[in-house]
């Protein structure tokens, strides 16, 4: 087996070699892949069966890892069958679900005693005891208040404080006349 690949991503090419050569080092004939990555472990492996036979025919001696790939995955290998359903199913494209409509999760409203809550601790230490039981008791009186209902009618004109930007241009014109 000659390593290839990169660092952490190793990919082995079963060889036929000559014993004297390193590891990595020359080949006679590449026999076959053996990719240790791939999820399905019966699809990892792939043998030229026929030349796979001839060299073990002729007496190449086949390293003890890869002697089990050709127990395995050989001409008369015991897991044939499974390598076959293996790669087919590989093969097929992947179904991906559609993502649907995107999620938008609003956020929290900010609450009224926020704003006491931005008060300097120097100033909530300087109040004194009577100064805090008359703030809740006007809480309270305002909490008692029943609380009017939202309508669908329309806001007047005359309710909105501030000038809708046609009238603030007209304005504008008038004044520099």
């Amino acid at each position: 087996m000659k390593r290839m690949g990169r660092t952490h991503r190793p990919f082995y090419r079963i060889c036929a070699t000559d014993r004297r050569t390193p590891r990595d080092g020359r080949v006679i004939e590449e026999l076959g892949t053996y990719d240790p990555s791939v999820s399905d472990t019966n699809a990892r492996c792939t043998l030229k069966s026929a030349r796979v036979d001839y060299w073990l025919s002729v007496g190449a001696q086949p390293s003890d890892k890869v002697r089990v790939l050709i127990k395995k995955f050989g001409t008369e290998g015991t897991h044939i069958k499974e390598m076959e359903e293996a790669r087919s199913r590989l093969s097929l494209p992947r179904i991906v679900p559609e993502a649907g409509e995107p999620v938008v999760a609003s956020a929290p409203e900010e609450e009224a005693p926020a704003a006491e809550a931005d008060a300097t601790p120097e100033a909530s230490s300087e109040e004194t005891s009577s100064e805090k039981s008359a703030d809740t008791d006007t809480k309270d009186a305002n909490s008692a208040e029943p609380a009017t209902a939202p309508t669908d009618e329309p806001v007047s004109a005359e309710a909105s404080p501030a000038p809708t930007a046609p009238e603030t241009e007209a304005k504008t014109d008038e004044s520099k006349e």
